[in-house]
């Protein structure tokens, strides 16, 4: 990767907003983004990314490259938090190695959404269809590293009463938390409506994509910034996990999209998905699941690092691998 790509990635909107947020934090500045309208911005960006790839979906149809994309999707949701707790527990206990291994298995819709910028604003055809694979990694990873926590719990804890999990409530949650639920659904509405929802909804999916991402990324820098402060209290073993996390799962990434046979648009999108950290929904559904798990460990390592890493130099570095490789 040249000089060239990373600062061509940093002149798209999106990603300087994200570093405004930042700057704002570090110089103390007054500057935020009220709850609400934050609330809004997330809601905005998993309908319209959802909607779209419904309608994408709708022109292409179900075929082997999608069936090949959701079961990729489904399994590295499912087995990273294997493959990451082990690493944690070195360092850490049960249960926040357990969060912080289904936080890694999770996805940034955020991230992908960036990605999908960059890949429009370069000219790189991908396929709507990612968007379903996207939706279908929330849960799977939820599940493992909750598994992991029950398990490792049950054979180690002398109170068994402390090592239940009621699965019914986390199962609701991991399945039908609100971003999941938004997504998974606006994809079937874009489905169902094809190109007489495109038209009603252009105006609204299309032209104000852009704005509306970018005022996120403001409000992601303002949050980036502050759990960056934060990290610093967690020593340097999560910092330095947080950082090779996304490079390793990255050129995993890429071999896998390159052995599956995927354009390199598509290529970026499954490899940002396999890179990325949830910083919504798993921390929710850890909350609730796992009281024990520290959220100021978990947050700042997934939002304040890796999707910082990501926006600012993954982006464009899996791209340039990905367009020298195929």
């Amino acid at each position: 990767m040249n000089l060239h790509a990373i600062l061509e990635n940093f002149m798209h909107p999106p990603v300087l907003f994200f570093f405004l947020g930042i700057l704002a934090v570090f110089v103390k500045s007054d500057l935020e983004i009220p709850p609400q309208i934050a609330k809004f911005l997330s809601i905005y960006l998993l309908f319209d990314i959802g909607f779209k790839g419904g309608d994408e979906l709708f022109h292409s149809g179900f075929n082997s490259t999608v069936i090949t994309v959701v079961i990729v999707c489904i399994s590295a949701s499912a087995l990273i938090p294997f493959i990451v707790f082990p690493i944690l527990r070195r360092k850490l206990d049960v249960y926040n190695s357990g969060a912080i291994a289904g936080t890694y298995g999770s996805i940034s819709a955020v991230t992908f959404a960036t990605a999908t910028s960059f890949l429009e604003a370069n000219k790189i055809n991908f396929g709507g269809y990612m968007v379903a694979g996207m939706a279908l990694m929330e849960s799977p990873a939820i599940i493992s590293g909750l598994t992991l926590i029950r398990s490792k719990i049950a054979k180690e804890s002398e109170a068994e009463e402390d090592s239940k999990v009621k699965w019914g409530p986390i199962l609701k949650e991991a399945l039908f938390n609100g971003s999941v639920l938004l997504l998974v659904g606006s994809l079937v509405i874009g489905l169902l409506t094809g190109n007489t929802g495109e038209a009603e909804l252009k105006p609204f999916i299309s032209d104000i994509f852009k704005g509306m991402l970018s005022l996120y990324m403001l409000d992601m820098g303002l949050l980036a910034g502050r759990r960056l402060r934060e990290l610093r209290n967690s020593g340097i073993f999560l910092t330095v996990f947080a950082l090779c996390y996304p490079i390793i799962a990255g050129m995993i990434g890429i071999a896998i999209s390159y052995a599956v046979g995927l354009q390199p648009g598509d290529a970026l999108l499954q490899t940002i998905l396999i890179a990325s950290a949830s910083y919504i929904a798993v921390p929710a559904a850890m909350r609730l699941a796992v009281p024990q798990a520290n959220m100021s460990l978990l947050l700042p390592m997934s939002l304040g690092i890796t999707f910082t890493f990501n926006i600012a130099f993954g982006i464009p570095l899996f791209n340039a691998i990905i367009h020298a490789i195929w």
